[in-house]
């Protein structure tokens, strides 16, 4: 765990520092439904919801920025209360904390946000330290979509919908 971690709301100026790990994941294509070859600009775009999603960003004392999140309203209508988020955590800070500070900042300002539940709609079962870290923030699968992830290394795989209330 990081002595000294900072999470904050992301702005623009952050972004070349967040890309910079962040690319690395996208093309990686283990953990994230996001197509390999997604550009910069796509997915700025798609980090940096429009309101009322918001954009995080973890530091540590030195302003190094060591993961993201952000976290959107997941449904509209009827089920405007349902949020959703993403993280992605710089691999070189893996198991320090730091996904586990982003998720429990993304859920208190869902809570805040008036968000009643939120629900992770696509965590891929072979990503076992992000389903074990959402379960022990209080997250349950609801459901497992049979091979609906092709992981690039184990084939297809599950993808869990994840849920839990605010």
């Amino acid at each position: 765990m990081l002595a000294a971690m900072l999470i904050r709301e992301a702005t623009l100026h952050d972004w070349p520092r967040m890309w910079a790990f962040m690319e690395g994941i996208v093309r990686a294509g283990e953990t994230f439904s996001w197509d390999r070859d997604t550009t910069e600009s796509q997915a700025k775009q798609m980090w940096f919801p429009k309101p009322p999603g918001r954009t995080f960003v973890a530091i540590d004392a030195g302003g190094t920025i060591l993961g993201t999140a952000n976290s959107v309203r997941n449904h509209r209508g009827g089920a405007a209360h349902i949020s959703s988020a993403s993280f992605m955590v710089d691999p070189a800070r893996s198991g320090q904390g730091v996904g586990r500070a982003l998720g429990e900042h993304v859920l208190k300002q869902a809570r805040k946000d008036n968000f009643r539940a939120m629900q992770f709609n696509a965590v891929v079962e072979t990503n076992t330290r992000a389903v074990a870290l959402w379960r022990s923030l209080g997250f349950e699968v609801m459901t497992t979509l049979p091979a609906g992830f092709h992981h690039p290394a184990h084939g297809y795989v599950g993808l869990h919908i994840m849920h839990r209330k605010l």
